[in-house]
């Protein structure tokens, strides 16, 4: 059995790796999905990621494709007790508006529960901050929904150290629920704003962390190595990494990886997994055989040197 970590206050314990659901219904269809998913949690894993506005981008998409397809696993498969299911709201316009209006936050509950096929979601996330929006206001909406029973704890994406701070202190002062994890982005490639400005906040307040796009887009699992290789769906996205700084960071990756007999996904994932303040790292899968380097990372124990080795390289 995969151990647990506690997810900051928020009540939650999860495995130390969170499967993102950005993929399905987009880059995997619904029966790869759901051999995905199957994999995943027959291997120990306990969260899956997903959002409301998951795959808008795709033509002819309009959002809701990741929830629903992940709602039909769950009746499905009838695993709903083993997961935890964490999604997200202020992306997708649509009744009640757009961004974190409280109108919207009410609205997009019912959606998402409605596409999941449940009735409580576990971990309920403000997708992005939204300026045109007290921050007591959306605190507010946030909190009825854990009070009638739709949400069991909240968290926050894409925001600032200033404005989680600022979430925190409004939390308090109106004895409102509080965000308790944080999804920032962060990977070996992308590091300054969550270890200068977020890490001392997430550590004062005991936030759980649960970082999006751990493998960079796939950069970090060594795939895209030269100009020629940039192809596919996330093709275009990686180029910006493959500069003098990213191949530093995927030879320190490759040395490491044979040290303990693995590959660079699943060292760049212990890395993140062994980083302070981090609870679990979210990373996806389009194929089923993917998940073995997702399950592979949660069993590697990085010695200091390989820790140091990998902060260098990408320092």
């Amino acid at each position: 059995m995969t151990n647990t970590r506690p997810l900051g206050r928020s009540g939650l314990s999860i495995a130390p790796l969170v499967l993102g659901g950005n993929v399905f219904g987009w880059t995997a269809d619904p029966a790869t999905s759901f051999a995905v998913l199957d994999a995943f949690v027959d291997g120990g894993g306990t969260m899956i990621d997903t959002a409301d506005v998951y795959s808008a981008w795709v033509p002819g998409h309009r959002g809701g494709e990741s929830e629903t397809v992940l709602g039909d696993w769950l009746r499905r498969s009838g695993r709903r007790d083993a997961v935890l299911i964490a999604t997200k709201v202020g992306m997708l316009s649509g009744p009640g508006g757009t961004g974190l209006h409280p109108a919207r936050i009410a609205a997009a509950i019912d959606a998402s529960l409605q596409r999941l096929g449940t009735d409580q979601i576990d971990l309920y996330f403000a997708h992005r901050d939204d300026p045109d929006v007290p921050i007591a206001d959306y605190l507010g909406a946030f909190d009825a929904l854990i009070r009638a029973g739709k949400v069991r704890a909240i968290g926050a994406s894409n925001f600032t150290a200033a404005r989680l701070e600022e979430a925190a202190r409004v939390a308090a002062a109106q004895a409102l629920t509080p965000f308790t994890v944080l999804q920032p982005h962060y990977n070996l490639l992308e590091r300054n704003d969550f270890e200068t400005d977020l890490l001392p906040v997430v550590l004062d307040r005991n936030i759980g962390v649960v970082p999006y796009a751990a493998l960079a887009n796939g950069f970090l699992t060594g795939k895209y190595r030269r100009t020629e290789d940039l192809t596919g769906a996330r093709g275009g996205r990686v180029g910006q990494y493959l500069d003098p700084r990213g191949r530093a960071i995927l030879a320190a990756l490759d040395a490491v990886a044979e040290r303990h007999d693995a590959n660079p996904a699943r060292i760049a994932l212990a890395w993140l997994m062994a980083k302070p303040g981090i609870t679990a790292p979210i990373a996806s899968a389009s194929r089923p055989d993917q998940v073995t380097d997702l399950i592979a990372a949660m069993n590697i124990v990085l010695t200091p040197d390989d820790i140091a080795a990998l902060d260098a390289a990408g320092a």
